[in-house]
């Protein structure tokens, strides 16, 4: 008996385990992108594809909106879509969104890749970081491994009119910029080649930054379909062949459940991270937070705070887009405006801060990738409250230089003091409440008032200030 129990129970686990890997082929997975490409969204395709593959997924969907993004990101979804082991189709939605720059070369590597109607895709030409100028004859410059990403791409059919199979011109400039060009253009055509589709077009899209329509990009080869909608694809995919690492495929769509896959804690908390505004806040909270525990030991919350934010900011700094030159204006800017504490430069120094600390946040982020630049408003509004704070302290510098002086011996000098006897020479006054020798070369009386000419450590010189009589009683008691 407890043989038969024992063969039961297993012929149970392998009907539960065939159920359940018959219920996972029977799902597809939808991933939604709608920003620039980045960490966070390379972190969250490659999860989601790695999920569909442990739950036996039949497919893979990605929504792409996207105006652009950083290589490494790009190349980190790409990698993770050619060697994956389940479907992945990539699909230009909703009406209206674009797959330009980087989305162009993960729109190329899909195994299935398709358009919503009234959407683009192009524009694929690499831009450097650091703000290089555009190269003569419209060209994007670039450097070896540039994030490949343009300006927002103008929607229009000006490739139309051309052969699909005619040969693209060699782009002028520098052979640095001819070396990232190439790079980009021999990557993106053998994306093409490995899927089948027009690699023609795809080198014009990077050495001449040309964009199609969804109906224009299915016409010359580039997309496979063409869709209203995800149901709409699906029933089109419907029975499509394909070439996976494990051999041939034939999908079955058929009253396929997808689900939909949200972003989880981890990557949505590094997209808030590596935010450039965000990161830029975290770098000043850093920065002032060590300050302010510098000027006051033992304060202990600024000090936290600040190492926390700036270690942050230093994390996130590392996977943007960042300008080093920037960030080191934005250090000397800090620098200066410390200075400016002690140093008597009647706010030269300070001026000088907050000029570098503006232009060095200016050029933080000097990039023409789309979604990694800082507001200029936040900028302005942090570089205003620095300037206000800067003229307040010279303002009460220079308040405070004529002020008169309120302690020491430097305070003696001047003030009126009430003799308590009659002397010639040496005798006792009496001055802020307090007893003092003092000396006269004049004949003082009891109660006259006197004048502090000069103070010698513990003696005090003074002069009659009433040679005629003593001063009221009020007058003394005042003195």
């Amino acid at each position: 008996m407890l043989a038969v129990f024992t063969v039961l129970a297993g012929w149970a686990a392998v009907a539960q385990v065939a159920n359940e890997s018959a219920e996972g082929a029977r799902r597809a997975l939808l991933l939604t992108v709608q920003d620039a490409i980045g960490p966070a969204t390379a972190d969250y395709i490659v999860r989601g594809i790695e999920r569909a593959e442990d739950d036996g997924a039949a497919l893979v969907v990605i929504e792409l909106d996207t105006p652009g993004g950083l290589d490494t990101s790009m190349r980190n979804i790409i990698q993770a879509i050619l060697n994956a082991s389940v479907p992945v189709a990539v699909y230009v939605y909703p009406q209206g969104a674009r797959a330009a720059s980087a989305g162009t070369y993960i729109l190329y590597a899909s195994h299935i890749a398709a358009m919503a109607p009234a959407t683009n895709l192009g524009a694929a030409t690499p831009v450097p970081i650091g703000g290089t100028a555009p190269a003569p004859g419209g060209e994007s410059p670039g450097e070896p491994n540039a994030p490949s990403d343009t300006d927002d791409p103008a929607v229009g059919d000006d490739a139309d009119d051309r052969d699909a199979d005619s040969p693209a011109p060699s782009p002028p400039g520098s052979a640095s910029e001819r070396k990232a060009i190439n790079d980009a253009v021999a990557y993106i055509r053998s994306l093409a080649e490995r899927r089948g589709r027009n690699a023609d077009w795809a080198e014009r899209a990077v050495r001449e930054a040309e964009s199609l329509s969804a109906a224009r990009a299915l016409e010359l080869g580039v997309v496979d379909y063409v869709a209203r909608d995800l149901d709409d694809l699906l029933m089109q995919i419907d029975g499509l062949r394909l070439e996976m690492p494990g051999g041939e495929i034939v999908l079955d769509t058929t009253g396929l459940v997808v689900e939909r896959v949200d972003a989880d804690w981890r990557t949505r908390f590094l997209a808030v991270v590596s935010n450039p505004t965000i990161a830029y806040i975290l770098l000043l909270i850093g920065i002032y937070g060590l300050i302010l525990e510098g000027y006051n030991p033992g304060a202990i919350l600024p000090g936290v705070v600040g190492a926390i934010s700036l270690l942050l900011a230093l994390f996130a700094l590392q996977v943007l887009p960042v300008n080093f030159a920037g960030l080191a204006l934005i250090l000397l800017g800090v620098i200066l405006i410390i200075a400016e504490f002690f140093v008597p430069s009647f706010g030269a120094l300070g001026i000088g801060g907050v000029a570098a600390f503006v232009i060095g946040s200016i050029i933080l982020m000097d990039t023409d990738v789309p979604g990694f630049g800082i507001s200029m408003g936040l900028i302005t509004s942090i570089a205003t409250a620095a300037a206000l704070l800067l003229l307040g302290i010279v303002y009460l510098a220079m308040r405070s230089r004529q002020r008169p002086v309120v302690s020491g011996s430097e305070q003696m000098t001047g003030a009126t003091a009430v003799a308590l006897e009659d002397f010639v020479g040496d005798g006792a006054v009496r001055v802020y409440g307090e007893r003092w020798r003092a000396r006269s070369r004049v004949p003082v009386r009891t109660g006259q008032r006197v004048r502090i000419a000069r103070v010698e450590g513990l003696l005090l010189h003074v002069e009659p200030l009433d040679p005629d009589g003593p001063a009221d009683s009020a007058a003394a008691l005042h003195g």
